[in-house]
Formats: structure tokens, C-alpha cells, sequence
């Protein structure tokens, strides 16, 4: 009889840890990557009235089995439900994200690691990209000054710091000429060969290496019946509207008085420099130390068909017979020289601004022509630009930390690195949302791996919510206390039959 309370005992004590479960889940029914448990029970140890035996051929006794009473039941395992994920609540938050697959995030607090299932990530008065429910830093992998992620061991993704909220200016090294040419066009006809005055205008912006803008004026102009094409440069002004030709001096009075600065630059390998300037308003003309660079095209078909240049390209370039060279050889008396300069070694070429004029055509149009440019070759690589300051940051659903520019430029600042176990549900919750490795789950390796290497990613401005589901765990709340009640009547009855047992002798 005693055994029968001390089952009861042990059969309340079970449902209630499995009440506190339950009660646990449903407090964090919306706690942001929250992971629900659930108990099983086992059997405890038995007590054997006889063993079992085999029959006797001897005596024809036939075999018994063993006569055995339970103790009760016990608590054999509380498992996460690790695997099971939560539904996803969009939050429009950039640097909010839900892991989609089995992936952790890698965290650090108080100097050790951590994982968790929360992505509601900010960035701290340090720069640091931290998670918002526990405060633990996020580990990564940063990026060089290229953009390229340098994946070794993961450390805290330090993404605004001083030298990453601001982006400096590049040197254009590439423009791209489009639209056609008219070879009817009136405006292609010149009176003077080589005139730096008359001609088709095109013009093309470009910046140096300091983010200081300049503006190419040119004219394309008919030079032969061929369908080849001469452009020449007819100025280079900054971006306050002065030319670099000129020199504007201004005496004690006011008076004002213009001069050659000596700057010079060079088109397809022909140099242009200074032919005259007016003292008094500014106005200058320039001269070619050459024939100038040619656009050619095919009179048949109207399509482009190459260039010709007085530069000797290597093998090796991609931008033989499609482009023409922008060079400014000197930047003229007063200027500091901050371009970017043609080079050819023989085996390389580098600086200046390639201007592809491949995209041109000469097809017919009523007699007038129309061109536009864009800075960058014909995929925006090489546009150059001034400086800027980062006005915010982003994550894609790989992971990458993207800063966004005043200038329009974007740039790559480190990629949020994840790590998986063997066995999840080996893990131990610590609070907070975070989960410690342990000898059953698996141990980190230091480094940890891109989402997508497991064939999960990240859905950014979104969070992973709990994966408690309501209707279960009421379910489960229903035969828990059901089961809690039937054990607190073997108790009672246990009693009753007690007080029977003492009431024998009155």
C-alpha cells in the first residue's frame, strides 16, 4: 500500500515538471526565436515479488513470467524542438533577419559564444553589429578594401566604424559613348581640318583622383568619304565652369587678364594644347600636334567598325579598336596633377579614361544625330565618383553587410557567418534567446560557414518568431492536469484504505 503513494507521489511530481514546460512555452509563445520544449516520461524502478521461469519437462511445470510492481514514473528527457521553425513576421526593419534553415547565428557575451535563433540585429555607439535581445555581439567576416570578404576565424563585425562611414572618391576610368551619327548631319562638316571650333558636339564628364569633376567638350567631324570619323578636344573645364587652358589673373584694381595655363591633354595619343587666348575675355583656341583620332564605320551596314589612334596597345587589351584615350598630360600652371595617366609598358595599360565609342552608330535619322554618354564601361565598372558619407547599412539574404553611400556608391562591409550542429536539440538554452554548445550537440569550430553553403539563407526586415503552437500546447496542458489529478486520487485512496487498515482494531 505504501508503494502505491509513493507512485502517486512520483506521478505529481512528473506532471508537474511537465506543467512548468508547458508554462514556459506559452510564456514565449512570441518571443523572438524561441525554441519550445516538450517532456517524456519513463518508468521507474520495479519492485519483483518472483522471477521469471522456463517450464520443467521433468516435473510437466509450465513457465511463469516475473511478478513486478512499478514505483512510479520519472522525467526521462526535456527536448527543444530545435528543428521545427517559427513562422516569420515581417518587421521592414533593414537589419532585422530570419534564418531560414537550421543555421545559428554565431554571438559573443561576456567573452563567450553563444548561438542563437534571434535576428533582430542593430548597431551599437561603437559600430558593432550586436543582437537586440541579448545584447551579444554578431560575428562575421570583414571585408578587405576591395569589397572581398575575408572569411577566417569569425570575430565581432565592427561595421561603422570611423573608417567605413565615409568612402573616398575615385578616378573615372571609363566612359561609354552611345547613339548614332547622321553622316548627313550639317554639323559634321567642318571648313578648317582638325578645328578645334566646328564639328558634331559631344561632351562627357569625368572625375580625378581627389572627386573634383571635369567636363571633355569635342566635336566629331566628317574627315573623308570612308565613314571614318575625326574627334578632337575643343576644352576641359572643372566644375566651377573654368577651362584648364586658361590662367584668369587679377591685378590690385580688379582688373582681370587671361593667359595659357601650359596645360595640355591627349585623345587617342594626339596631344592638344593652347593656340591662343584673348588677354581680355579668356577665350582660347586649341591646337592638335597631329591628325586626329578616328571613329570608323561601315558605309554599308551603318554599324561601328573600329578606331584608330596614335597609341601602341598591348596584346592584351580589351579596348583595342573600340575606344579612344582621355589623358591629361599636364594639369596646367596652378593645378596640382591629379589624373590618372596613360601608361603602356608593353604588357599593361592603365590610367587616363577609356571612352568606348563602340556603342555608335551611323545609321540614318533625318539629317541630325544624337549621342549620350555614361560614365563606366557597358557594365558601370569604372564611373569613378566624389566622396560621400555612409547614410545606412543593409543585409541581403546571404548575409553581406551592405553600406550605403551620399554619393550613390554601395560598398560590401562584412558578411554575418552561421554555424550548424550534428545535434541540435543537444544544445543548451542559456536564456536571452541563446543556446550553449555542449559534448551532445557538437562543439563550434571558430570559423563557421556561409548560409547559403547549406542551402539556407536569410530573409532580411523579418524575424523568426517561436515555434510554440498554441493548440498543442493546450492539448497537452488538458492531459497534464488530468494526469496530475488521477495520480492525487491514488494518494487519497492510498489514505483511505490506510484508515481502514487502522480503523480494524477500534
Amino acid at each position: 500500500m505504501m508503494r502505491g503513494l509513493y507512485s502517486g507521489v512520483a506521478g505529481l511530481k512528473t506532471h508537474q515538471t511537465k506543467m512548468d514546460v508547458i508554462g514556459n512555452n506559452i510564456a514565449n509563445v512570441n518571443t523572438v526565436g524561441f525554441k519550445g520544449s516538450s517532456v517524456n516520461f519513463a518508468d521507474t524502478f520495479y519492485q519483483t515479488m518472483s522471477p521469471a521461469t522456463g517450464p520443467n519437462a521433468s516435473t510437466g511445470a509450465a513457465g511463469s513470467n516475473a511478478k513486478q510492481i512499478g514505483l512510479g514514473s520519472l522525467v526521462g528527457s526535456i527536448t527543444t524542438n530545435i528543428t521545427d521553425p517559427g513562422g516569420t513576421s515581417t518587421t521592414n526593419r533593414a537589419l532585422d533577419v530570419a534564418i531560414n534553415g537550421d543555421s545559428f547565428l554565431i554571438v559573443k557575451s561576456g567573452g563567450a559564444t553563444y548561438f542563437t535563433k534571434s535576428g533582430a540585429l542593430n548597431v551599437d555607439a561603437a559600430g558593432t553589429l550586436y543582437c537586440t535581445t541579448n545584447n551579444a555581439t554578431v560575428q562575421g567576416w570583414l571585408a578587405d578594401a576591395n569589397g572581398n570578404i575575408v572569411r577566417d576565424s569569425v570575430r565581432d563585425l565592427a561595421v561603422m566604424t570611423p573608417d567605413k562611414t565615409t568612402i573616398e572618391p575615385t578616378a573615372t576610368e571609363n566612359i561609354t559613348l552611345s547613339g548614332n551619327i547622321d553622316k548627313n548631319d550639317e554639323d559634321l562638316e567642318v571648313t578648317v581640318a582638325n578645328s578645334t571650333t566646328e564639328g558634331f558636339r559631344m561632351t562627357f564628364t569625368f572625375y580625378d583622383r581627389i572627386g573634383e569633376e571635369y567636363t571633355v567638350q569635342m566635336y566629331l567631324q566628317n574627315t573623308d568619304t570612308s565613314g571614318a570619323y575625326g574627334l578632337v578636344v575643343s576644352d576641359v573645364v572643372d566644375s566651377t565652369g573654368k577651362s584648364i587652358f586658361v590662367t584668369e589673373n587679377e591685378d590690385a584694381d580688379g582688373n582681370k587678364t587671361y593667359e595659357s595655363s601650359n596645360a595640355t591633354v591627349t585623345l587617342g595619343g594626339v596631344e592638344y594644347s593652347v593656340a591662343t587666348v584673348d588677354e581680355k575675355t579668356g577665350k582660347m583656341t586649341l591646337q592638335a600636334g597631329g591628325d586626329a583620332a578616328q571613329i570608323i564605320f561601315n558605309p554599308e551596314s551603318g554599324e561601328f567598325s573600329t578606331t584608330k589612334e596614335d597609341i601602341t596597345r598591348p596584346d592584351t587589351s580589351l579596348y583595342a579598336g573600340k575606344a579612344l584615350v582621355f589623358d591629361v598630360t599636364n594639369a596646367g600652371d596652378g593645378r596640382d596633377d591629379t589624373f590618372n595617366h596613360y601608361v603602356n609598358d608593353g604588357a599593361n595599360e592603365y590610367g587616363g579614361v577609356e571612352i568606348d565609342v563602340s556603342y555608335l552608330t551611323q545609321f540614318s535619322s533625318g539629317g541630325k544625330g544624337n549621342t549620350s554618354y555614361t560614365r563606366g564601361d557597358a557594365d558601370g565598372n569604372g564611373a569613378g565618383n566624389v566622396a560621400g558619407e555612409m547614410s545606412g547599412i543593409s543585409i541581403d539574404n546571404q548575409g553581406m553587410v551592405i553600406g550605403t553611400y551620399t554619393n550613390g556608391e554601395k560598398r560590401v562591409l562584412a558578411q554575418i557567418a552561421v554555424t550548424t550542429f550534428a545535434n541540435p536539440s543537444g544544445l543548451e538554452a542559456v536564456g536571452n534567446s541563446l543556446f550553449a554548445a555542449t559534448m551532445n550537440s557538437g562543439l563550434f569550430d571558430g570559423v563557421g560557414e556561409d548560409i547559403t553553403s547549406s542551402g539556407g539563407s536569410f530573409t532580411p526586415g523579418a524575424l523568426e518568431m517561436s515555434n510554440v503552437d498554441l493548440a498543442t500546447e493546450f492539448t497537452n496542458m488538458i492531459t497534464t492536469q488530468r494526469g496530475f489529478q488521477a495520480n492525487s486520487r491514488i494518494i487519497t485512496t492510498s489514505d483511505t484504505m490506510l484508515e481502514e487498515l487502522v480503523n480494524l482494531k477500534r
